[in-house]
């Protein structure tokens, strides 16, 4: 009993001290409404259905890392930029960068975006390193993540929310463990959502009617998805409008 109590001690301690020093994680606000299932009884007949397959996204997750570098998210410099991050100066220790870079695979993982279950996941291989009690500590490992999707209509675009569910470490000592998955999940939230899926010049439509001076605007109403082994299919509902003496920009 006396190791058991003392061992629950060390948890809480160790929760405190990461809210201390990290600050609480504040998750964004992600734009638009939760993308539902297609409806039971059949699109409407304006709308046309998108289809993603995963082998599509595995190559361009390769591009990324072969041609721009791995995506690396340096915490520090991120109170600047969002006015919410809670990360306290004398934390920073010399040489480090307090950065997670995501990596193509480790851990017997793989970086990926799967389509399964109904669902969208994606496991994030990860390396990065931490400022912590005058130590810079390096560390790895992979989150588990599940992407929901939102479609903002005024705005025209597709969005997806990148959830954390798990974060994996590997060697890390025990006391370090708590800052350190705090560190990764706000270093994601952060700097990953909102996630731009689809911008509105890839949603809308504009159709030239040249004998009518004029052109027909297709604007988004609904998106809906589905969501089949290795495959998301998005159903997106659009509302007709014309427009005199416009033309689609060349």
């Amino acid at each position: 009993m006396r190791y058991l109590l003392i061992f629950l001690l060390g948890l809480v301690i160790g929760g405190v001290g990461t809210i201390f020093l990290l600050g609480s994680p504040r998750a964004k606000a992600t734009p638009g409404t939760r993308v539902e299932a297609p409806p039971v009884g059949g699109d409407p007949a304006n709308t046309v259905i998108i289809s993603l397959t995963d082998d599509f996204l595995d190559a361009l997750l390769g591009a990324v890392f072969k041609d721009l570098g791995p995506p690396s998210f340096n915490l520090a410099s991120m109170g600047s930029q969002t006015g919410s991050s809670n990360i306290r100066p004398a934390a920073f220790q010399a040489g480090c960068t307090n950065s997670v870079t995501i990596t193509p695979e480790g851990s017997n993982i793989k970086t990926q975006v799967q389509f399964a279950g109904g669902k969208i996941t994606a496991p994030m291989v990860f390396t990065g390193n931490y400022g912590l009690l005058g130590n810079c500590m390096q560390f790895k490992g992979w989150a588990q993540t599940t992407i929901q999707l939102y479609f903002d209509q005024p705005s025209q675009a597709l969005y997806g929310r990148v959830n954390v569910e798990g974060v994996n470490l590997e060697g890390v000592a025990p006391f370090a463990n708590n800052f350190l998955t705090v560190f990764v999940r706000t270093a994601i939230d952060q700097r990953v959502n909102p996630l731009e899926v689809l911008r509105p010049s890839q949603l809308q439509v504009m159709i030239p009617v040249r004998a009518s001076d004029g052109a027909v605007k297709a604007q988004a109403k609904d998106v809906r998805a589905e969501v089949q082994d290795g495959l998301l299919r998005l159903h997106v509902t659009y509302d007709f409008v014309g427009a005199k003496g416009q033309q689609p920009q060349t």
